[in-house]
């Protein structure tokens, strides 16, 4: 059994679950302890114990020890990248740069660690100066979805641990084994005790804690809109600071003059790859008459020629969907567009691979409107549906018709409609001529609408969240 990590001990329970790999249902990679509220709330007493020595620690300490986990994280990408792919289904490559990516961040936030800034201002008053500094907020609870193991973690926990606060981490249960190895190696690059713990388990009993708990002064979250409500009812009652990502139903536009083979790549990519399991997967395509018809063809002949199979075969394109509940949720999806009026143009059907696992062909649907539940609710599996429209203007409404605003994205070599997306898609993050999936670890990255909540998570931005500001006034 794998244990929790609790005010630097490993903590064994009376409760342990299967991991078990989704590309091999019979394949249990390991038990991994389940929390109760009593280990959940030493937790958090272990991190409020611990905060105000970390908070005051010197900056080149912290960065000793986030740089250590990133190449702790380099050093070992191959064999953490294969538990990612055995625990969650994306591909070993995709696994693989998942973990570069977690220590691309790392290391990005270790060097954050010695370039926080202030202000000094001359105050309106003589003889007076003005200070502005960040400080950190104290206990941060982080809850991560099951999609990206390594990575969303990653970029909450460096920020949290680089501006000073101390972490309370409890990942999806769905994948323990990558948060189980991230806390390892926080442990053996020296993290003191207290400043990070991990409590695997139920979100109904661990993540109610948490946000039961006085001492947690802010809460980050990604994951459904469902559980985000919830989240944010409960963080209001304790005026705590809070942080959402709640997902996406992201539009490709595809105009007439684009490069069609480009377009269809991009389709591909930010629709199918890592199996669609993306908040910022492209899983509405919308497609001007002009190139309508030629787009379809394409894109249909490159879908028929994915490889679904094993993570771990080098020849996959598509690895398993994560689990049996949501397996059943893409082919629910899938009969309700049929019912609607969608065509299935291709997949959508279970492949039989070497052993029983949950593997599912990309489903691709043309003829359909916006207005049907496949382009308005989030799918988040391997389906991507096709809108027809007339021209940009109808595009652009069309792709801001949604209750989200996570990513969009726009394929056309005119600088003029690339200019008039950007600047009025709405949407957090815009991509042109590129997937909507795939963003870099240093730059902003969060939404509008109901996709996201809160301050902006990575880059320099995620000091907004993880720190608090204080202005001081001194007389010469």
């Amino acid at each position: 059994m794998k244990p929790l990590l609790i005010d630097g001990a490993w903590v064994t329970t009376a409760h342990a679950e299967e991991n078990r790999n989704p590309s091999n249902t019979s394949e249990v990679i390991d038990l991994y302890a389940h929390a109760g509220r009593a280990e959940t709330q030493a937790a958090i007493e272990a991190a409020a114990r611990a905060f105000p020595d970390w908070a005051s620690s010197i900056p080149q300490f912290r960065f000793e020890i986030l740089n250590r986990v990133a190449n702790e994280l380099i050093g070992r990408k191959t064999e953490i990248g294969t538990l990612l792919s055995r625990e969650e289904g994306k591909t070993l490559r995709e696994g693989i740069a998942e973990t570069e990516r977690a220590a691309n961040i790392f290391r990005f936030f270790a060097g954050e660690c010695l370039r926080q800034a202030g202000e000094l201002l001359p105050s309106v008053r003589p003889d007076v100066s003005v200070e502005v500094t960040r400080e950190p907020l104290g206990v941060v609870g982080i809850i991560t979805p099951w999609n990206f193991p390594i990575a969303i973690p990653s970029w909450k926990i460096a920020p949290a641990l680089c501006y000073g606060n101390t972490v309370v981490f409890k990942p999806a249960e769905l994948v323990p084994g990558c948060a189980w190895v991230l806390a390892d190696i926080l442990q053996s690059a020296g993290i003191p005790k207290g400043v990070f713990n991990l409590v695997t388990g139920k979100g109904s009993v661990v993540g109610n804690t948490i946000l039961e708990a006085e001492d947690v002064e802010a809460v980050t979250f990604t994951g459904s809109q469902g559980v985000g409500s919830h989240i944010a009812q409960a963080c209001s009652r304790h005026m705590r600071k809070l942080q959402l990502e709640m997902g996406g139903k992201n539009p490709l536009v595809v105009l007439d003059d684009a490069d069609l083979d480009l377009a269809v790549d991009c389709a591909v990519d930010g629709a199918f790859y890592s199996t669609g399991q993306r908040c910022t997967a492209s899983s509405r395509l919308i497609v001007t008459e002009g190139i309508y018809g030629r787009f379809i063809e394409k894109l249909t002949e490159r879908c028929r020629t994915l490889k679904v199979g094993d993570a771990l075969d080098a020849g996959t394109d598509i690895g398993p969907v994560a689990s049996a509940a949501q397996l059943e949720t893409d082919l629910k999806y899938i009969e309700i567009a049929r019912a609607q009026g969608g065509n299935l143009r291709c997949g959508g059907d279970l492949v039989k691979g070497s052993n029983e696992g949950y593997f599912l062909q990309p489903a691709l649907f043309t003829d359909t409107t916006n207005d049907m539940r496949i382009n308005r609710e989030e799918v988040f599996g391997p389906v991507a549906s096709v809108i027809r429209v007339r021209d940009f203007e109808e595009a652009l409404a069309k792709s801001n018709d949604t209750e989200f605003g996570l990513c969009s994205g726009i394929m056309t070599t005119s600088l003029k409609y690339a200019s008039h997306f950007r600047k009025d898609s709405q949407a957090g993050m815009v991509m042109v001529n590129l997937p909507t999936a795939g963003v870099d670890y240093h730059v902003p990255f969060g939404g509008r609408k109901s996709s996201s909540y809160g301050p902006r998570e990575q880059g320099r931005y995620a000091a907004e969240f993880f720190s608090t500001v204080k202005t001081s006034y001194i007389r010469a």
